[in-house]
């Protein structure tokens, strides 16, 4: 099971009410979120190993470089062009999930200069042996999906984990009308060709989702398109063609910006991604419930791992 951390814990700060706090007053939503969701994970899907992955570089050079306005909205107002806006009662209660995992034991991992996408893009990759469970409201990891070596699977929680969507390649392509045989990668091009406002990502003009789709469809791939695009084979309108051509140095760029890595140098916590049979350090993890307040949560999780 792959965790997209990020996601998941803005999800749950957004969630809960910051009236939930810990002894001394400051606000405890998101870790409760968070440590629930984990243990509502667990107890649902049953996994062997675990990794919650982080974003240690959230705007990526090898992104920006390419196309700057990507995530440049999110850039917090006055800052550097580094730093991403969160609620200030956010940010403390992530060094705080990060202590409650580290004292229970469960694995994070993440790559310098690289999303959470691209560790868990790595991770899924390279897994030759146990099926992948990726958990994230991000839609563009969708196209991780994979039926081979092993079975990737995204449980996309965009609407809330108790809407969540458990996505292969079939459900892929039949919910976007793309080619199952490489729904991944078809998602991905759909989504270079219709943007991604929340990414910053202009797409191609005039060219959305289901227009996307039937582009990707009709021509096998991104690449196939465009060279039917520049040899102006019959099937595409000149409206399309031109609107690709225009977008032809966009499209050269977020054919990086959009795809996930598979490559990154992804560095663990622990070592150890196996779940933990009892806590890591029992004694600070006591600590952190008694100064956190969050012991029903660390019991639900506790439950969810077996420790109870």
């Amino acid at each position: 099971m792959l965790l997209d951390g990020a996601s998941l814990w803005f999800r749950s700060f957004y969630a809960l009410p910051e009236k939930m706090t810990s002894p001394d007053g400051r606000p405890v939503n998101a870790v409760r979120g968070f440590l629930d969701t984990i243990a509502a994970l667990v107890t649902a899907h049953q996994p062997t190993r675990l990794v919650v992955c982080l974003d240690l570089d959230w705007r990526p050079a090898f992104r920006t470089d390419l196309i700057p306005s990507y995530k440049a909205h999110r850039v917090a107002e006055g800052g550097d062009g580094l730093a991403e806006e969160v609620p200030d009662t956010l940010t403390p209660q992530v060094d705080m999930i990060l202590d409650v995992l580290r004292c229970a034991g469960l694995e994070t991992g993440g790559a310098a200069g690289c999303e959470a996408d691209d560790v868990i893009g790595t991770l899924a990759f390279g897994e030759a042996v146990d099926d992948v469970l990726v958990v994230s409201g991000d839609r563009d990891l969708l196209q991780v999906v994979a039926d081979d070596p092993v079975a990737v699977r995204v449980l996309y929680v965009g609407r809330g984990l108790a809407k969540a969507e458990l996505m292969g390649p079939e459900e892929l392509a039949g919910k976007y009308a793309l080619p199952v045989a490489r729904a991944g990668a078809a998602y991905a091009e759909m989504a270079i060709l219709r943007g991604d406002p929340s990414d910053g990502l202009p797409g191609v003009k005039g060219i959305g989702d289901k227009t996307a789709a039937k582009l990707i469809t009709q021509f096998g791939s991104l690449d196939a398109l465009e060279s039917a695009a520049r040899q102006g084979d019959m099937p595409i309108s000149p409206r399309i063609a031109g609107a690709l051509d225009d977008a032809a140095d966009y499209l050269g760029a977020a054919r990086t910006v959009v795809a996930v890595r598979t490559d990154a140098p992804v560095a663990f916590g622990r070592g150890d991604d196996l779940l933990p049979a009892a806590p890591e350090d029992a004694a600070g993890l006591d600590a952190l419930v008694a100064e956190l307040g969050i012991d029903a949560s660390v019991g639900r999780l506790s439950a969810a791992l077996g420790w109870a």
